[in-house]
């Protein structure tokens, strides 16, 4: 790429360490015009500071964005509706919030006639493919500039260096402060990597987590959450009607207080290595687990199969950053359409850790019959002589092998 002609780039920027010497390396390095963009998609910090950050050095034009119910009702609830999680295990936090950064950089970079985009994700990493799949799916001829694929700042003592010489002002780096974690959060989990947890055989430090309690330090009496949905989505929680956003926020803060949400694992990066990661997913958690207690009720066996088996490819393509490709549209297309019947509410029980299922009703599209799964008298509605049929037919072909083989 010719520096040349890179006048004006957009930077995904969090007003960190990283980005803020990101944002003075493009000037010098680049000679050009930086633009922020800050997204709050939940994660808890506010974003008004990076304003100031910006400001004093020297941004005319910034972006601060809230984007929690964008990021919720387009993203989290989507992907939720099609049960995805990564390898039996990770709940697709980071990945889920890279296509929605991605789609404002470029738009952005539209609006005020940028030559490229620019973030902070390293050449190690998933999050750089899917900041950079997303961008070049909605701008093809979208400019990229990776500066950890770039610069020889590969250390934090060199970034720390960096703003001192350039007289970034960094918080922590007054307060002498070192952060032990790589860390990521928004409303849908905060993720920890580096440090001890290099290592997957260190258990993690208790005062590292921060959104869930321990739970042997949870409450001894469970707390239980009625939820209701409507077409796969959950609309109310204990019967009062809540945007996406507020549903993940009321479940992070019941499901955090009740121990719910935490997992250590070790998974495999697009890019090729394994990684281990220790999450807090409260909400998702939660989300997870009664979705599928209310479609367990509603849809028909082939099409939960079917879904089930589908879901693998699903997660996988949005961890790989496959967000904006025409697989991930098609599939979410045939998911959505079976959620038209995932309609009623699941009642689950938080207790220490654990989220209980111990309720689900529908009333408008409800397939589990009583009088057909009775233990008692059915009156008819099942002749059990047709199942004498139903096993012949479907050992026939085990039958025919078996007189073969003797």
């Amino acid at each position: 790429m010719s520096k040349n002609n890179i006048n004006k780039v957009v930077l995904a920027y969090s007003g960190g360490l990283d980005t803020s010497v990101i944002l003075k390396w493009l000037e010098d390095e680049y000679g050009c015009e930086v633009v922020t963009f800050t997204a709050d998609i939940g994660q808890g910090e506010e974003v008004e500071p990076a304003r100031v950050k910006a400001e004093a050095m020297g941004v005319k034009e910034i972006y601060i964005e809230d984007l929690r119910e964008e990021f919720a009702r387009d993203y989290v609830f989507p992907m939720f509706r099609a049960n995805a999680i990564y390898e039996g295990e990770y709940l697709l936090g980071t990945s889920i919030a890279r296509p929605l950064i991605a789609k404002r950089l470029v738009e952005i970079a539209r609006a005020t006639g940028a030559d490229a985009i620019s973030h902070g994700a390293t050449g190690k990493g998933n999050d750089q493919v899917r900041f950079e799949l997303g961008a070049y799916a909605l701008m093809p001829d979208v400019k990229i500039i990776a500066p950890w694929r770039e610069w020889d700042l590969l250390s934090r003592e060199k970034l720390m260096k960096y703003a001192a010489d350039h007289g970034i002002d960094v918080d922590f780096a007054k307060a002498g402060k070192k952060s032990p974690y790589s860390m990521d959060a928004n409303l849908l989990h905060i993720s920890y990597e580096g440090d001890i947890l290099e290592d997957p055989w260190n258990e993690p430090e208790e005062d590292m987590w921060r959104w869930t309690a321990s739970p042997e330090k949870a409450p001894d009496e469970p707390a239980y959450v009625e939820l209701s949905y409507e077409k796969g989505d959950i609309v109310a929680i204990d019967g009062r009607t809540l945007s996406p956003a507020e549903v993940m926020e009321c479940l992070n803060k019941v499901g955090g207080e009740n121990g719910v949400g935490r997992d250590d694992i070790v998974e495999n990066r697009f890019v090729g290595m394994k990684s281990r990661g220790c999450y807090e997913t409260p909400a998702g958690t939660i989300m997870l687990k009664a979705h599928r207690a209310m479609e367990s009720l509603t849809l028909d066996r082939e099409a939960a199969h079917l879904k089930d088996e589908l879901m693998p490819r699903y997660a996988k393509m949005v961890y790989n950053g496959f967000w904006w490709s025409p697989e991930r549209e098609m599939l979410q297309a045939a998911i959505d359409q079976t959620q038209q019947v995932v309609n009623g509410m699941v009642r689950v029980k938080l207790y220490k850790g654990n989220v209980i299922v111990v309720g689900r009703k529908s009333d408008s599209n409800s397939l589990f019959d009583e009088a057909i799964a009775t233990f008692d008298d059915d009156q008819g509605a099942y002749d059990q002589k047709d199942a004498e049929g139903f096993i012949k037919l479907n050992a026939l072909r085990l039958r025919v092998a078996a007189r073969r083989q003797t």
